[in-house]
Order: C-alpha cells, then structure tokens, then sequence
C-alpha cells in the first residue's frame, strides 16, 4: 500500500542511522576543528585518532570474538563516509585498518587472528597494506619483494611504494613473491611488525592531497619472520589481496562519497549566504541547476556505494563488479562534485580559508588508489554482471 512507512527495503536499518548521527556528531566535536590544521602542517590527525579509539570507531569491522565491534560492511561505510566529510585523512584510518587487517580476517590462521586483531581492536595498533612496488603499481602481480624459506622462517627482501600510514601502523600485510616460477600463485602474503629486524621507511611522500596521512616506502632489508606469520597457504596470497580489494574498494567509495557530500553541503551554505546583484546566488538558475547535479549524483553514488556495502556483507557473487562500480562511480562524483563546490565558492573557493579546496585536493586520490578507475573499468569489463 502507498505511504507505508515500514517498509524497509532500500534504507538503512535503524542502529545504521543512529550510528551515523553519533559519528557526524563525534566528527564535529573532535575532528572537523583540526582538519585544516591537520592538511596545512601535513601531520597526523592524532586527535582524530585518539577520539576514534576512544569510541571504539577505528576499526569498527573486527570480529567480536577478537575484542571488536563485529559492525557490518554498511556500517563500516558509514564511519568512514561521515569521518571523511570532515577530514578524509582522518577517514583513512579506520579505511586502512580494514584494508590491512582483512587479509587475516578472510585467510589467517585462528592464531594470527588472536594475535593481531586483538590489539588492533582494542586501538594499540594500526595495521597497513603492502602491495605496491615502484615498478609494479597497477599491474601488481609484476612485484618484485621475495621471501626465501629458512627452516621455521622466512627472510622477507624488497620495497614497497604509496604504503598508507606506514611508519604510524604497527602492522603490515605484506605480499611477496615465494616462487616466481608460478606468477600470482607464486605470490604469498605475511604479517610484518614494526619493530621487526631489518623494517625502516622513507621518507613521507609529498602529496597533492591527504597529508595528514603519511604515504611512505617500506624496506624489508632481509626480514627474518616465524613462519606461522604467512597469512592463509604458500601461493594464496595474491588471490587473499584480490578479495581483499572486492571489500575494501567500496570504503574508497565511502570516503569519496563523504568528501562529497561535505563538499556539497559547504557550497550550499554559501550560496544561500553570498549576494550578487541584489539577491542571494542560490536565487539564479545556473547556481540551482549546479546543486541539483551535484545532489543527484551523490545520491546516486550513495545507493551503489551502500548496496555494494550489503553485497560485501553476504559475499555476493557479483562483488568485484559491484565493489570496482561503487569505487570508480563516486570517486569520480567527489572529483566533479568538489570541483563545482570550488566554483561557486568563486574566487574564495580558490583560497585555504574555505575547505572546499582541501576537499577537492582530498578527492582527487580516490580516483587513484586501491587500484586507478581506469583499472576499475577493467575489473567490471570482465565480471559484467
């Protein structure tokens, strides 16, 4: 019947809202006021991260039997969406925590799990992805790190690039070529600690955007490490960093999705504030037309990016597709919408003042990372549903 307001299909669940409205408030209290700090000095959101541990929000997607919320993959994007529309840096780490911890939570040993999901948790430790190298970005399986066997170990050697947080987390999945005979079944995943023999870092990349959250090269000058740090089988590993992006590609969405929608919401104050000509610029028709795309197509990247969210919940069969789609769609909605929130700003839009520049400076890495949108349109051209 029309007009039943209980039905409950294409909506969040009511924990999803309340949820939302306890991390926007959080985000305003906590982080939102030291964003454009955080960008202009280029350091750490520490206060983002002292407040996200101390609401238990930093990794919402652990597993209750290892100390953590057990939150669902919505629920998950809806941290991130509402940290980032304040501060993406801040965004990238309960984003990261997820992206580095998930390849022990899909393939680990229950030991691995008890031992490096626990403290990540319980907010002692950051966890970060290795899968990069220099010369092997967007083509990964052409990776370069070895790890040799040596009796109960293993002797990690190698560099990896565009490595988030590192230096900051305490733990790395790393992914390294065991036998380079088998291409990517030759290709196995570890857990690496900080504090392990022969790990160092350079120095942080000096980037256009998200400079609150360093971006470094890992060293592993030989890493000797227990074998039982390999994370699922020998030779699994590659197939463990797929899977892991199918889940992890829609928390990009969900940050791009954020600096969106923060972006918009700036831009709309503004408009109703600033006059020209006698009347407020939200008053002309070019200006409303503007706001119209903009908010169609964060709403339309909202509905991917959630359903996508459900589909990495229940491990759909269509997830790759749905994963690349929610990622590549909003990446490339936060890049438009950011843009245009800059040009109704006008000339303030251009300054470090507003925050809409910082927002389009953010924005233009989710079009990037965790695999180019170029290579998402790839990813879709083969698993078209």
């Amino acid at each position: 019947m029309a007009g039943s307001a209980d039905f409950d299909l294409y909506r969040p669940a009511e924990e999803h809202d309340m949820l939302r409205d306890a991390v926007r408030s959080l985000v305003e209290a906590k982080i939102a006021p030291h964003a454009a700090a955080v960008d202009e000095e280029a350091r750490f959101p520490q206060e983002a991260l002292d407040a996200l541990v101390a609401n238990d929000l930093h990794a919402v997607h652990v597993p209750e039997e290892y100390g953590g919320a057990g939150a669902d993959a919505l629920a998950t994007v809806i941290v991130i969406e509402e940290v980032a529309r304040a501060c993406v840096s801040s965004s990238l780490i309960p984003a990261v925590n997820k992206l580095g911890s998930l390849p022990v939570i899909l393939s680990g040993s229950e030991d691995l799990k008890k031992k490096y999901l626990a403290p990540l948790a319980e907010g002692d430790a950051m966890f970060s992805y290795c899968l990069s190298e220099p010369e092997a970005g967007s083509d990964a399986v052409g990776m370069k790190t070895k790890a040799v066997r040596d009796g109960d170990h293993w002797v990690l050697n190698g560099v990896k690039r565009w490595i988030t947080n590192a230096g900051v987390s305490e733990y790395y999945t790393v992914m390294a070529v065991t036998d380079p005979s088998k291409r990517s079944k030759g290709i196995s995943a570890f857990v690496v600690e900080k504090s392990d023999q022969g790990v160092s870092f350079g120095a942080p990349e000096k980037k256009l955007g998200i400079k609150g959250s360093p971006t470094r090269e890992v060293y592993f000058d030989n890493v000797r490490i227990p074998a039982d740090r390999m994370i699922g089988e020998e030779g699994t590993g590659f197939a463990t960093a797929m899977k892991t992006l199918d889940h992890t590609r829609i928390t990009i969405a969900a940050q791009a999705l954020g600096v969106a929608q923060g972006a918009f919401d700036y831009a709309k104050g503004y408009v109703q504030e600033r006059k020209q000509f006698g009347k407020p610029i939200a008053d002309f028709q070019g200006i409303q037309f503007m706001l119209a795309d903009m908010a169609m197509k964060i709403e339309a990247a909202r509905q991917l990016t959630y359903a996508a969210a459900a589909k990495s919940e229940r491990g759909d069969s269509d997830l790759t597709f749905q994963g690349a789609a929610a990622k590549c769609f909003a990446s490339d909605v936060a890049m438009e919408v950011t843009t245009d929130a800059v040009q109704l700003l006008g000339g303030y839009g251009y300054t470090r003042d507003y925050p809409v520049e910082r927002m389009m400076r953010d924005a233009k890495i989710t079009q990037i990372y965790e695999g180019t949108n170029q290579v998402q349109r790839i990813v879709m051209a083969r698993n078209l549903p």
